[in-house]
């Protein structure tokens, strides 16, 4: 199956849900590439999304509850472990929450695992823009989102946020302007979405 497809199964798994459908949508999308991913590189689906089996099947049957009989069968999945940059950057989420609604944590736990992963975090979250990942930033970080005021590229900016915490420099030039890597940092995050480019890739 198609990440593409795992996508729609999903969604179809929305109606009833607790959440509006773009919760549902953003959810769907990181578990579909997760899936898709998992089965490629012959791993656990914990290790591409950070959540054990049980804290997965809360946050499935709360969103997209017509899919949880199928993942109840991954309930026993053990807690992937957890890097030291990766512990640090679900630390920044959690204290930049909007609530402390239920399924907040899950969702901390699967933007810093994608986080991990090399591309532009919308891709790797397999959202379909990067106005998508500024959306559930906005929404569900909000204190957090509100701080990345020169609309810095949201990896960059967790990053610099972390280090400004932590209370060493990021890199060593005083203003973002006079920086010859400008655009590492401030450039155009377009590009192909990652379940797009899964789909054209498996068609080829």
């Amino acid at each position: 199956m198609q990440a593409t497809e795992i996508y729609g199964w999903l969604m179809a798994g929305s109606a009833g849900g607790e959440c509006d459908q773009f919760d549902a949508h953003v959810v769907a999308s990181i578990l579909a590439v997760s899936l898709f991913q998992a089965h490629e590189r012959k791993c656990l689906l914990s290790q591409m999304t950070g959540l054990g089996g049980q804290e997965m099947l809360a946050l499935v049957s709360r969103i997209l509850p017509g899919t949880t009989e199928r993942f109840s069968r991954l309930a026993g999945m053990p807690v992937p472990e957890v890097g030291e940059t990766e512990d640090t950057l679900r630390d920044l989420l959690r204290r930049g929450r909007t609530d402390n609604a239920d399924g907040g944590n899950a969702l901390v736990s699967l933007i810093a695992r994608r986080a991990m992963e090399p591309n532009h975090l919308w891709q790797d979250l397999g959202l379909r823009h990067r106005r998508e990942l500024s959306w559930l930033l906005e929404r569900h970080f909000e204190p957090l989102a509100r701080r990345n005021t020169v609309d810095m590229k949201w990896k960059k900016f967790f990053f610099r946020m972390i280090c400004r915490d932590e209370g060493y420099r990021l890199c060593s030039t005083p203003v973002c302007d006079e920086c010859d890597d400008f655009d590492a940092c401030f450039g155009d995050e377009d590009g192909e979405s990652l379940l797009a480019r899964i789909a054209a890739n498996r068609m080829v």
